[in-house]
């Protein structure tokens, strides 16, 4: 039988299972994943960093602060408890009038409806209609896990790279003039609109 490779991935939980409860700074445990990495297949492993994130975006590690994470079993259990139950999805699509609040479809018009967590869960979202809201398989995908402020930056810079590629000069300063309220108060600065 054929031996199964380790990913990056794979290499983490082993790490982060063996020390449970540990607040553990993400230098030495790229280090270790890097050093096992190339042990195996006798190269350097990419984006390391990248896999701690995504194991913090599924629930599997606590961000205790930048750059430090934690794997708690008990909190992987209890994680999953922070989905919507059929009844909340239900009321949720209600509330929403069947409607992507971002968007307006609807699935009448032949799009998928999701019910998302307006804090993600890897943020402290909790699993309550209040924090639930509508969006269209569309628009869930660009919000991925980011924030309301983030994905709406993301948006609008594609708003603005189009209007500029059609000539549509309205719509160009419309996104400029937001774009300049979210760089006047620093919001999201992670995200860089290239003027």
């Amino acid at each position: 039988m054929k031996k199964k490779n380790k990913s990056i991935r794979d290499l983490l939980i082993k790490y982060f299972k063996t020390h449970p409860k540990e607040d553990m700074p993400h230098g030495p445990v790229v280090d270790w994943v890097e050093k096992r990495y190339k042990r195996l297949y006798g190269k350097k492993s990419r984006d390391t960093w990248r896999s701690i994130r995504s194991l913090h975006e599924i629930g599997f590690l606590v961000k205790v602060k930048k750059g430090i994470y934690r794997y708690d079993p008990d909190a992987v259990k209890e994680r999953k408890l922070e989905d919507f139950t059929p009844e909340q999805k239900a009321a949720i699509l209600k509330r929403d009038n069947y409607r992507c609040v971002q968007c307006g479809r609807r699935q009448d018009e032949g799009y998928e409806l999701h019910v998302d967590h307006r804090v993600p869960k890897d943020k402290g979202g909790k699993a309550s209609v209040d924090n639930g809201q509508t969006l269209c398989s569309v628009c869930n995908f660009r919000k991925k896990n980011y924030g309301q402020t983030e994905s709406g930056k993301k948006m609008l810079i594609r708003f603005w790279e189009a209007s500029i590629k059609i000539g549509d000069k309205k719509t160009k300063k419309f996104c400029e003039e937001v774009l300049g309220v979210y760089e006047k108060y620093n919001i999201n600065g992670h995200i860089v609109w290239k003027k």
